[in-house]
């Protein structure tokens, strides 16, 4: 029986979540030959309320529930980092468990625990969502991931609605099982477009590569954090292919090896720093499934208020300055192709890397350019926005080395990963009478 580690990383109060991934990975367990091991990575004020939510999914059967706030996260991974016997042991940790919000972070925390667990894959919720239901049966993404997941892509041909993979790809195993979202938009930014479409063209635009030409540009900015629309779901379309990485959305996803070879970015309140698996499993041509068990989107409140709308702001202004580096390593990825991976089909670390040092000497005149588009089209918008502005203007110089020395952080947590992962294969999540962390034989 294979086990399978399905999270829920939450810094926000969300019972009714936390509720609704228990029944789905009740569902897991009930519906195929897996050992469901239910990780909630919890950073929230709400921990006692959360657990309370749990009660039905610990008396599951082959349903295991960790529920973890920082501290116990934290010793966790000391004794991971301290048996890799690293140079800078209190930086790995700080990478690994910032004091600030990180949403690379928290993934790459699943990522280790899920493997001193000894699960094999990792399927990933966000808190701010909710499942859709037909005719009083909820859409699982988890049937889909399982289904998939693993499985050499000629075999998982056999369960699909539709193949479009090359045939030379068909010998590799299936990485990653996604869907995206429906609702409102992955990024809390509607607001814009309402109070200026010019305006909204000019800052999401600002994701794309700097020789990008304008027609590429509209094209992105119309299909940008939308998902594929507000319709409900009918029933299942599947399709097994290199899945594009616009299709899917890290509410909603599952992988395979991949992540035991390379973590996630943990920049610091940056948008989309946990997404560059998505794109590296696509410039590796390595096998997907795409799905349509889309899950729901919704925003809380907290962003409405000032500090809210002021801290989401400075992410999203994060997330476009991180574009000039991650668009150099996407680009370069994709030159690479399946050179990316060894002779097992395994992705290679050190060619990441070593990619993302380079990047690091990238001209920041591209960055430059866009804290000025941003400055300028928030003080146009006013309000608010135009009081952000005044911010990014007081911290332009910092802004441009944040971006530089998370890509740095980057590279060397990818250099890292390696012994980190094998370290955690022989740690218990908690302490042990038998020593400091050493799993029972």
């Amino acid at each position: 029986m294979r086990r399978i580690c399905l999270t829920l990383p939450t810094n926000r109060t969300c019972p009714a979540m936390v509720t609704a991934i228990g029944e789905e990975a009740a569902y897991a367990a009930g519906h195929f030959d897996v050992e469901v091991h239910l990780l909630i990575l919890d950073s929230s004020d709400a921990f006692a309320e959360h657990a309370r939510a749990l009660g039905a999914a610990r008396e599951v059967p082959r349903v295991v529930v960790h529920h973890l706030g920082e501290a116990e996260q934290r010793d966790f991974l000391r004794r991971v980092i301290h048996r890799t016997d690293p140079t800078k042991p209190e930086l790995l940790l700080d990478l690994m468990l910032p004091a600030g919000l990180s949403y690379g972070a928290c993934t790459n925390r699943a990522f280790l625990i899920a493997v001193a667990l000894g699960c094999e894959s990792v399927h990933r919720r966000d808190s701010d969502s909710r499942y859709q239901v037909l005719r009083g049966e909820t859409a699982f993404p988890v049937h889909h991931e399982l289904m998939s997941l693993g499985r050499r892509a000629a075999d998982a041909a056999h369960d699909v609605g539709e193949t479009a993979l090359a045939p030379k790809d068909t010998h590799k195993r299936v990485a990653m099982v996604g869907a995206s979202f429906v609702g409102e938009p992955s990024v809390d930014i509607d607001e814009i477009r309402r109070l200026d479409p010019d305006v909204y063209y000019d800052v999401v635009s600002l994701w794309a590569p700097g020789d990008w030409s304008e027609e590429q540009k509209r094209a992105l900015v119309d299909e940008s954090f939308q998902g594929p629309g507000t319709g409900a779901f009918t029933g299942d379309r599947t399709t097994l292919t290199v899945v594009d990485p616009m299709r899917v959305d890290m509410c909603n996803i599952g992988f395979h090896q991949v992540h035991e070879r390379v973590p996630l970015p943990p920049a610091t309140d940056t948008i989309g720093s946990d997404y560059f698996l998505i794109h590296l499993v696509q410039a590796a041509a390595l096998p997907g499934v795409l799905h349509n068990r889309h899950i729901e989107n919704f925003h809380t409140g907290e962003r409405r208020t000032d500090p809210g709308f002021m801290a989401y702001q400075l992410r999203f202004a994060k997330f476009f300055l991180s574009m000039l580096y991650f668009n150099f390593l996407y680009a370069e990825m994709a030159e690479a192709g399946d050179s990316l991976l060894d002779a097992r089909g395994q992705v290679r670390a050190s060619v990441i890397a070593e990619l993302a040092r380079r990047s690091t000497l990238l001209d920041r005149a591209e960055n430059i350019r866009r804290l000025d588009t941003i400055e300028a089209a928030y003080r146009k918008l006013g309000g608010r926005y135009e009081t952000f502005a005044a911010l990014l203007a007081s911290r332009r110089e910092h802004l441009l080395d944040e971006a530089q020395s998370d890509i740095a952080d980057f590279a060397l947590l990818v250099e890292a990963w390696g012994p980190l992962v094998r370290a955690a294969r022989d740690t218990a999540l908690a302490p042990t009478p038998e020593g400091p962390g050493r799993r029972p034989r």
